[in-house]
């Protein structure tokens, strides 16, 4: 793995820690971690929000086995996209 790729995948973890959608990220830190490739993949090809949200919510439906109030996933998406381009990740995207 590439530093800036762990790098990458440890900010990522957090935000989704913080998000903890399941409230285990003060005990399990790598529960969300089956999302960051998925997740990374998605935001490496410049997919917006509502792609983002929609993953989200399969993975919270689908994996976690949650009914997510609309504005959680929609609300993660937002800041996911948001951190993406702030850290300047967003340049060439889509590209390659």
């Amino acid at each position: 793995m590439r530093p800036e790729t762990a790098v990458t995948e440890n900010a990522l973890r957090h935000l989704l820690n913080e998000w903890d959608p399941i409230g285990v990220a003060d005990d399990v830190q790598d529960e969300y971690d089956c999302m960051l490739a998925p997740l990374l993949q998605r935001l490496r090809r410049g997919s917006g929000q509502a792609e983002i949200c929609e993953f989200l919510r399969h993975e919270l439906e689908d994996h976690f086995g949650l009914t997510p109030v609309p504005s959680e996933p929609e609300a993660m998406a937002a800041r996911l996209v948001s951190w993406w381009r702030a850290a300047g990740r967003a340049d060439g995207a889509g590209s390659g």
